[in-house]
C-alpha cells in the first residue's frame, strides 16, 4: 500500500452523495503517512510523498510565497480542498490560497479560494494529478503546476476556462518556468 493509491468502495443501494462522501472523509482514522482525497466519486486513499520530495517541495514554496498575491499563503498543510460541482475533493502536496478560506470552522477549505496548486507525481497519485485533478483545477484555479518527478520536468498550466486550461508550458529540471499572472514570476527549478 506504500506505493499504490487504493479506492475505498462506497457502493450503497444508492450512490453517496458528495456531502455524506466529505462526511465520511472527515470520520476515517487515516494511518500516518497517508491522504483521503474523493476522486471520480470515490474516497481514495494515498501515502504522502518520498523523503526525497521534501527539497523540491520546499524550494518551490519559499519561490512562491515572495511572489503570492496580496492576502494569499503558500502551504503544504494537509487540506482538502472541495470542488462541489465536480464532486472533488483534493488535498494538494503544494498550494497558494486566499487566508481568508482558513477563517471558517469547516475542514474543507472553498477550492475558489486556490491562486495555484502543485501537484509532485508519484507512481501512485500520476495518472489522477494529470487527468482527474486537472480537469477540475483547469475550470477555476488560475494556475497549476504539476511537477512529474519521474521525467524530471515541470508544467505550468495556466488561463482556466470552462473547456480546461487554455495554456501549458513544460521544462525540464533545472531550467526556468515562467509563472503567469496573478502571480508573473519565474520559478528556478534547478533545486528539484
Amino acid at each position: 500500500m506504500t506505493e499504490r493509491a487504493t479506492p475505498i468502495d462506497t457502493t450503497l443501494s444508492a450512490p453517496p452523495t458528495f456531502e455524506s462522501l466529505l462526511r465520511t472523509v472527515e470520520e476515517m482514522n487515516t494511518p500516518d503517512g497517508f491522504r483521503a482525497e474523493i476522486i471520480r466519486g470515490k474516497i481514495v486513499v494515498s501515502p504522502w510523498s518520498k523523503l526525497r520530495y521534501v527539497r523540491p517541495t520546499r524550494a518551490l514554496r519559499r519561490q512562491l510565497e515572495a511572489e503570492a498575491p496580496d492576502g494569499h499563503i503558500a502551504e503544504t498543510s494537509p487540506f482538502l480542498f472541495r470542488f462541489p460541482s465536480a464532486g472533488r475533493a483534493y488535498g494538494p502536496d503544494l498550494f497558494v490560497a486566499d487566508e481568508a478560506a482558513f477563517e471558517a470552522d469547516g475542514r474543507h477549505a472553498d477550492g475558489a479560494a486556490l491562486s495555484l496548486v502543485g501537484e509532485f507525481t508519484s507512481v501512485s497519485t500520476k495518472d489522477a494529478d494529470r487527468t482527474d485533478k486537472l480537469d477540475v483545477y483547469g475550470l477555476l484555479v488560475p494556475v497549476c503546476l504539476v511537477i512529474d518527478m519521474q521525467g524530471s520536468e515541470i508544467t505550468c498550466f495556466s488561463a482556466p476556462s470552462p473547456h480546461g486550461y487554455r495554456s501549458r508550458t513544460t521544462v525540464s529540471f533545472g531550467e526556468p518556468l515562467h509563472v503567469p499572472e496573478p502571480f508573473g514570476c519565474v520559478i528556478d527549478s534547478s533545486g528539484f
